[in-house]
């Protein structure tokens, strides 16, 4: 991630293993490895993206920093950890036919909010 805070689609990664899977029914669990990061189900639209951004920095500002207290132990990243708890750890869905089961503009994104260490997201398909 180029910036601090931002999210990525990551429905097309997903859909491609889900068909190397071979799973037709069952579910899909989707999870930030990392406690400043999140997965989150939404519609791919930019201004709602941007939108998300203006929100979650009114909520829990970056600066100043002075104003929290985990920032005291040498961190600078607690707004980032507050954020994730809003926006959530994982995702589930449905799989059905062998598809994901959206309902409509649904989307899954990876949403970082303390943009310097290299993440993962695991990825569980359980079914049939």
């Amino acid at each position: 991630m180029p910036r601090r805070l931002g999210f990525v689609n990551i429905t097309p990664e997903l859909e491609k293993c889900l068909r190397e899977s071979g799973i037709s029914e069952g579910l899909v669990l989707v999870n930030a490895m990392h406690i400043t990061a999140s997965v989150f189900i939404n519609d791919d639209e930019s201004g709602l993206h941007q939108d998300y951004e203006q929100w979650l920095e009114q909520l829990a500002p970056h600066e100043p920093r002075s104003q929290y207290r985990h920032n005291r132990t040498g961190e600078d990243n607690a707004d980032a950890h507050l954020k994730r708890q809003v926006m959530g750890r994982e995702v589930v869905v449905a799989i059905t036919a062998g598809r994901l089961d959206f309902g409509p503009w649904e989307q899954i994104f990876y949403g970082e909010f303390d943009g310097r260490r290299r993440k993962r997201v695991l990825v569980k398909i359980i079914g049939e």
